[in-house]
């Protein structure tokens, strides 16, 4: 019984945070030796002995910084640094059934302002080639926008092309990201809501704007034809606040 008495008083090492300690470690190392992707990182077995912890944690550590998309594995070097892909990391995590209201609802206001923003880099980068291209994924498209949300299927494909005339890869990666996101917030009801009648721009107008090449009027257009959508989550904020 004396026995046991001793023994109760000790906990398990909760390893784990040794694991998360290397990988903060390793963080700041490459920040340290300002690494370059391509750059090869110590092998397991050096970082074990430098680190004085096990290779079994060395190996979970670098298995999540591979997670991360920090490093990755190259023939003949091994561990490497590695340029993240931002977008394809947090795409992981972005399931729209399980993410709660608030969470939908930044990250749709999040698209909106990075649309309304990104006119100047529309303009000045859109061929007319693309231009005719926007126009003819809408030339079928009702020219009446009122109280209600645009068709889906030419909000995605009109929305995706400027995504694309930006050339920015990054923007292009965050739009693929986040369309499932953006197909839930329309289907699920989320900001299906309703106003006085009122009339927004419309896709094909916005094509005729793009056509003028000015960049704070295509702004301003683009503004105006996601009226409803901003309309729509300023509802959504009310209602929350008057439960």
């Amino acid at each position: 019984m004396k026995a046991d008495n001793n023994i109760s008083g000790l906990q398990a090492i909760d390893t784990r945070s040794l694991v998360d300690k290397v990988e903060m470690n390793l963080i700041e190392f490459f920040s340290q030796k300002e690494l370059q992707p391509g750059d090869a990182i110590p092998k397991e077995l050096e970082l074990a002995e430098i680190m004085g912890v096990s290779r079994t944690v060395i190996r979970e550590s670098l298995t999540r910084l591979k997670t991360m998309g920090l490093i990755e594995s190259k023939k003949h070097k091994g561990a490497v640094i590695k340029s993240p892909d931002l977008p394809s990391i947090l795409q992981k995590s972005m399931i729209p059934t399980i993410l709660d209201e608030g969470t939908l609802k930044d990250i749709f206001e999040m698209r909106l302002v990075i649309e309304v923003g990104m006119a100047d880099l529309v303009v000045s980068r859109a061929t007319d080639e693309d231009i005719e291209e926007l126009f003819s994924i809408v030339k079928n498209e009702a020219d009446y926008s009122g109280d209600t949300l645009f068709d889906v299927d030419y909000e995605v494909l009109f929305h995706s092309k400027l995504y694309e005339i930006t050339g920015n890869q990054t923007l292009k990666g965050f739009q693929r990201m986040l369309l499932p996101v953006f197909s839930y917030v329309y289907t699920s009801g989320l900001i299906n809501k309703t106003f006085a009648n009122k009339r927004y721009v419309s896709h094909k107008e916005l094509v005729e704007v793009l056509r003028e090449r000015d960049a704070d009027k295509f702004r301003t257009a683009m503004r105006k034809h996601l009226e409803n959508h901003f309309k729509r989550l300023m509802t959504l904020d009310t209602d929350n606040k008057n439960q």
